[in-house]
């Protein structure tokens, strides 16, 4: 099953702003994309915006259909 389709769209970030990123996302062993999601989430929802929780994905084999 695929998962489901995800915005996309360029960002321009001070080069300061996205080495610290790289830095914050290696300490947390993610992907600058998913540490950025994490923050945008985190500031959200200090403000009090509610955001859906973003289904994992899914990881392993697919389970053996019943035949």
């Amino acid at each position: 099953m695929a998962s489901p389709p995800r915005k996309s769209f360029p960002l321009r970030l001070d080069p300061a702003l996205y080495a610290a990123l790289e830095r914050a996302a290696a300490a947390d062993f993610r992907s600058v994309n998913a540490e950025v999601e994490v923050l945008l989430r985190e500031a959200l929802g200090r403000r009090g915006i509610k955001v859906a929780a973003a289904e994992p994905p899914r990881r392993g084999r697919p389970p053996k259909e019943d035949a």
